[in-house]
C-alpha cells in the first residue's frame, strides 16, 4: 500500500532532489512524454509497465548533474562505468517478462535502481543484486528513501542469483554475460521467463521460458549492454 500512496503522490521532487512541490508538474510532462513518444510509438502496450513508466520519477535515478537529460532517448552513465538503460529498453523488458502484480522477479545487475523500481511499481516483488557494493549501496537508499518496500538489494555477484528466494516468476538480466548462467535457468519458475542480453560484442536481447517441457529461447532485437562481469567471466 505504502508503494501505491507514494507513485499517487505525484513525487514531488525538484532537480537537486530537494521538495519542490512546483516541479512535480514538469517532471509528470517529461515522464508521459517519454512514454508516448519513446516506449508506446515503438509497439511496448502492457498497460501496467506504461503506467509504472510514467509515474517512477526516472530523475532522480541519474546522477545530479544529468538530470536534465533523464527523460531523454539514450542511456545515461551513473558512475563506475555503468549506465542506466535507454527508457524504451526498460519498457521492453518490462513487458517480455510477462509478470503480474505479487510476482516475484529477480533482477541481476541493479544499477541505480530505476528498473527495479518500475517493477515494483507494476506489482511485483523484486530481489535485486549489484557486484559493485558502493552502487548496490545507493540503489538500496535511494528506493528505501522512495518507500519500495517490495524491493531486496543485495551487494554480490548475480552469477549464483538468490536461491533462497527462488523460484521466480521473472528474471531480468541488465548486464551480458556470453552465455546464459546455469543458476539463473535453475531458479526460473515453470511458466516463467528471463530476459537477458547474450553475447560479448554483438548481444542478442533473448526471452528464455521454462515450460513443462523444458526451456524455449527466443531472439528479439540485437542490444548493447555492459558485460556481465564476475564468476561468468572465469566459468568455461
Amino acid at each position: 500500500m505504502l508503494v501505491t500512496l507514494l507513485l499517487a503522490g505525484g513525487w514531488p521532487w525538484g532537480c537537486g532532489g530537494a521538495p519542490a512541490a512546483d516541479d512535480s508538474q514538469s517532471w509528470a510532462k517529461a515522464r508521459a512524454e517519454m512514454v508516448r513518444t519513446q516506449i508506446e510509438a515503438r509497439g511496448v502496450k502492457d498497460a501496467r509497465v506504461l503506467d509504472a513508466m510514467r509515474t517512477v520519477p526516472r530523475h532522480l535515478f541519474v546522477p545530479a548533474d544529468l538530470r536534465s537529460q533523464a527523460y531523454a532517448d539514450h542511456p545515461l552513465p551513473i558512475g563506475e562505468g555503468q549506465t542506466i538503460s535507454q527508457p524504451y529498453i526498460v519498457g521492453l523488458m518490462s513487458e517480455l517478462l510477462g509478470v503480474k502484480p505479487g510476482d516475484k522477479v529477480l533482477e541481476i545487475g541493479t544499477g541505480s535502481g530505476y528498473q527495479a523500481a518500475v517493477l515494483a511499481a507494476m506489482g511485483c516483488e523484486v530481489y535485486t543484486i549489484e557486484i559493485r557494493a558502493s552502487l548496490a549501496a545507493e540503489a538500496r537508499k535511494r528506493l528505501a528513501d522512495l518507500g519500495l518496500e517490495t524491493v531486496h538489494v543485495r551487494a554480490g555477484d548475480g552469477y549464483q542469483g538468490w536461491p533462497e528466494a527462488a523460484p521466480f516468476a521473472g528474471i531480468i538480466v541488465t548486464a551480458a554475460p556470453d552465455r546464459i548462467p546455469e543458476p539463473l535457468l535453475e531458479q526460473l519458475a515453470v511458466g516463467g521467463s528471463m530476459v537477458i542480453p547474450v553475447g560479448s560484442f554483438y548481444q542478442q536481447l533473448k526471452v528464455i521460458t521454462r515450460t513443462e517441457g523444458g526451456i524455449q529461447e527466443r531472439d528479439v532485437i540485437p542490444v548493447r549492454f555492459v558485460p556481465m562481469t564476475g564468476e561468468v567471466e572465469r566459468r568455461p
